[in-house]
């Protein structure tokens, strides 16, 4: 288990490491974090929900996969409230207490999470698959706009808000969604161009976090407490949580070991990449996002294969 792991964080610093040098040896220019954002928000982001709606919302993986989808919301539900609560106890600040919100809430589970379950576990990705819909749908039918886009403290009208949740991701969920359900079959030219667009978003993605990390104050960043709170909640005390949970869950007709794998996964990973996308695009500044994605992905190194060797040790 640890190997697949370390070559994905590997592949993961890599780019981090390009896109902070980059910025410092000044073959990219000042703004780069600017433009890289935006063409992650309108078309990279936009492509890789449009591939995975459209492989994986049919009715028919709806119909088999109904128990997965319900255990998957009751963790949303759990999670939502305390995520929420810890976010308001941490950060002071309106911003970073939606970005820790978001971060707490909603893990790596697209590219990093993908690629662990296909290399470590790949009897169940199918199942992953559908056990992620649901954090995908919340995330951007509520969590982008009134977390990582909506103005700090602004009063909006209906019009207002509307406006901001029709954004690019919001339309790809959308598309998707009637794509899937439907069964339209797309030509092969479009759905190679959605494929390799939305190949395109986790390096460009981490090419903009170590952009962004190059230009905040790294020094100032690690000396931050908060942020190291942050990230041992993210990597080692919600999977910790889970697991106690889970050593008491009944495992039978209802309840499956892959069932409470995926929760596992889910619960592990470290900060999503979107808490630095986003905000990017609208002009905030993402330099403490960008710590909490380089803490909790360095410490995913060895909390993931810690605590996943617990789990089996406790629960399976």
């Amino acid at each position: 288990m640890f190997l697949p792991i370390l070559n994905q964080m590997v592949f993961l610093f890599a780019f981090i490491v390009i896109g902070f040098l980059l910025l410092k040896i000044k073959v990219l220019p000042q703004n780069s974090d600017a433009v890289l954002s935006k063409l992650e928000n309108a078309i990279f982001v936009p492509a890789i929900i449009l591939a995975t709606f459209i492989d994986n919302c049919t009715v028919e993986k709806l119909a088999s996969m109904w128990k997965t989808l319900l255990f998957s919301l009751a963790l949303l539900a759990v999670l939502f409230p305390l995520s929420y609560g810890l976010a308001k106890w941490i950060c002071k600040e309106i911003f970073l207490r939606k970005v820790t919100w978001y971060g707490l809430l909603f893990s790596n589970f697209g590219f990093m999470g993908n690629a662990i379950v296909k290399a470590v576990f790949p009897d169940i990705f199918f199942e992953y698959t559908i056990f992620i819909m649901p954090f995908w749908f919340v995330i951007y039918l509520w969590a982008v706009p009134a977390l990582l886009m909506d103005k700090d403290g602004a009063t909006k009208g209906w019009k207002t808000k509307l406006k901001t949740l029709c954004n690019p991701m919001f339309i790809s969920v959308l598309i998707g969604l009637i794509i899937g359900l439907t069964g339209l079959q797309l030509p092969v030219a479009v759905k190679s161009v959605i494929s390799v667009a939305g190949d395109c978003m986790s390096p460009i993605a981490m090419i903009l976090t170590g952009i962004v990390i190059a230009k905040a104050d790294i020094l100032s960043l690690l000396k931050k407490w908060r942020l190291y709170v942050i990230s041992a909640v993210r990597v080692l005390v919600y999977p910790l949580l889970y697991i106690l949970v889970s050593m008491w869950l009944p495992i039978g007709n209802f309840l499956t070991e892959s069932m409470l794998v995926c929760g596992m996964m889910m619960t592990c990973l470290p900060m999503g990449l979107n808490a630095i996308v986003v905000p990017a695009a609208y002009g905030k500044d993402t330099s403490e996002a960008a710590g909490l994605t380089l803490i909790t992905a360095l410490s995913s190194i060895g909390t993931i294969p810690l605590v996943f060797w617990v789990f089996q040790a406790l629960v399976l």
